[in-house]
């Protein structure tokens, strides 16, 4: 791999990172919206949140963090609706669990006035969780959601694979054997990334 083709790979995970992080904010602000505004259980919010930040994350990943993807196939497409669609209801079970278990509008902390409630943390729990089972289950679609089309370009001309599995791409690619976190930090101490 080049090093002009590392550098892209580089920026693609910082915009898939970016994403995700916007993603999330997107979805506590909705369900937060959702129930604090219009008092809707959270039940009831977390699949509009969820489902919201979902189509926010697939424009954010077609249009800025894989260029060109937009005009993927059915197949790949196809591949995200599924994996989008187990995560929904894992989402949905495991945030409705929490709240069974340790239920929704206790206060937490009070900060410059915003009330970090429970089910604020209920929600980071299963968003945790449904990404770590996304990143466990991103091989399990090689032709359809986790590989990419070229690993030696630098743009991308599909998404081939659900956002979430660039990480898995970029260290695959990057470590060369070695541990992915030794290498990435010996390679950025060093300046060579």
């Amino acid at each position: 791999m080049s090093e002009q083709q590392k550098k892209g790979r580089l920026g693609e995970v910082i915009r898939f990172v970016v994403t995700g992080g916007v993603c999330f904010l997107i979805e506590q602000a909705v369900l937060s919206l959702l129930k604090e505004i219009f008092g809707l259980d959270v039940n009831i919010g977390t699949p509009i949140a969820f489902l919201v930040s979902v189509v926010a994350n697939y424009l954010l990943c077609v249009k800025w963090v894989f260029p060109g993807a937009d005009g993927s196939g059915g197949k790949t497409k196809a591949g995200f609706v599924l994996t989008s669609g187990i995560g929904f209801f894992l989402n949905w079970g495991i945030m409705a669990l929490l709240t069974a278990l340790f239920g929704q509008d206790g206060i937490l902390l009070t900060l410059f006035g915003i009330q970090l409630k429970v089910y604020h943390l209920n929600k980071a729990i299963a968003t945790l969780l449904v990404m770590v089972w996304n990143y466990f289950t991103k091989p399990a679609f090689p032709n359809s959601v986790a590989t990419s089309i070229s690993s030696s370009s630098a743009i991308r001309t599909s998404a081939k694979r659900n956002c979430k599995s660039s990480i898995l791409d970029f260290s695959t690619e990057y470590r060369g054997g070695r541990s992915f976190s030794k290498n990435f930090r010996s390679k950025f101490l060093s300046g060579s990334l």
